[in-house]
């Protein structure tokens, strides 16, 4: 986490984009704004970038950033790319579709951090939840 000029920026990486609890926490913590690179491979970046990025913004009302790397590599690995700027109602605001570098700009209005955790207010509403479950007898 870290304050930025004017909102504070939470920091994840590529795989933690598959962990909603840690982006809740960010913005339990403060965060407006999540920046998220990554280097998703070509067959999970199209299957679940655009969704689980989508997914965090309206889970947290944050705006999310993520940068991607895309394109062949030396080892044979291809990764997805499609770096995304993603309002915090789950809209996206700007993408780099092609497969090479590229810059992906959007304005970002702070306000409607607040007013996506007004309509919905999921940060403000939590509650713990616990599961216990009885093995015994499992077959």
């Amino acid at each position: 986490m870290s304050d930025a000029p004017g909102f504070r920026l939470g920091f994840t990486i590529c795989y933690d984009v598959r962990f909603p609890a840690l982006h809740r926490a960010l913005a339990e913590a403060g965060a407006e704004v999540l920046a998220v690179p990554a280097a998703f491979t070509k067959p999970t970046g199209e299957a679940h970038w655009h969704v689980l990025l989508r997914a965090r913004a309206i889970e947290t009302g944050c705006f999310v950033l993520a940068a991607a790397q895309s394109g062949s590599h030396e080892n044979g690995r291809q990764t997805y790319g499609h770096s995304i700027i993603i309002d915090p109602w789950g809209k996206v605001l700007a993408e780099i579709e092609a497969e090479g570098p590229g810059i992906a700009v959007a304005d970002i209005d702070l306000g409607a951090v607040a007013e996506a955790r007004g309509k919905v207010p999921a940060l403000a509403n939590a509650r713990p939840f616990s599961l216990s479950v009885n093995h015994a007898g499992a077959s």
